[in-house]
């Protein structure tokens, strides 16, 4: 259901601890989750319903959270590439892009305050939509809106301040959204 190259390439931000913010969960609390993500991200289908149920229970302790709301969506999005039965496949797609949804309607100017991997939570909420946007069939129509997202990160003075790896993704995001003028 979800194309194999974006999901490996889905998000190599940086997994050094930062400084926290008011948005922040703490990092020994964060990473694992995001450690496990990573490794679904990376193709190991063994990993994604423990990263759905790692985000699903840091999200529980900050419910407002938007980064850890995005990336419980996207946990729960992968998991539609688990299961064979048709019905299922829709409903772990549809909540998990609810919560994306969710999650980006949330977002406000102090958003963009650094939260985890060193990336202001906006940015990092943006960048987890975007690849599940783009990493979803074509019928789900999220295409445009992670083409979107992915111009609105380009576009964002912010990036430049973020780390290496975290730009990395982003170029990758505008290489899978096909957009022009992107170094590959």
């Amino acid at each position: 259901m979800f194309k194999p190259l974006l999901l490996s390439a889905l998000f190599a931000a940086s997994a050094a601890t930062f400084p926290l913010s008011a948005h922040a969960v703490p990092e020994e609390a964060f990473q694992p989750a995001f450690a496990t993500f990573m490794q679904a991200g990376g193709g190991d289908t063994s990993a994604i319903d423990r990263a759905a149920d790692a985000f699903a229970a840091l999200l529980k302790t900050e419910p407002t959270n938007p980064v850890l709301m995005a990336y419980s969506g996207a946990a729960t999005s992968m998991k539609a590439t688990t299961t064979w039965l048709p019905w299922k496949k829709m409903a772990h797609a549809e909540d998990g892009l609810a919560q994306l949804d969710k999650a980006l309607a949330m977002l406000t100017p102090a958003h963009s305050a650094v939260v985890q991997n060193g990336t202001p939570g906006n940015l990092e909420v943006k960048l987890v939509a975007a690849n599940t946007f783009l990493a979803v069939p074509s019928f789900m129509n999220r295409h445009e809106r992670g083409v979107k997202l992915v111009k609105d990160l380009l576009a964002s003075p912010a990036l430049a301040g973020t780390p290496k790896a975290f730009q990395a993704s982003v170029q990758k995001a505008a290489v899978q959204a096909k957009l022009a003028g992107v170094a590959q």
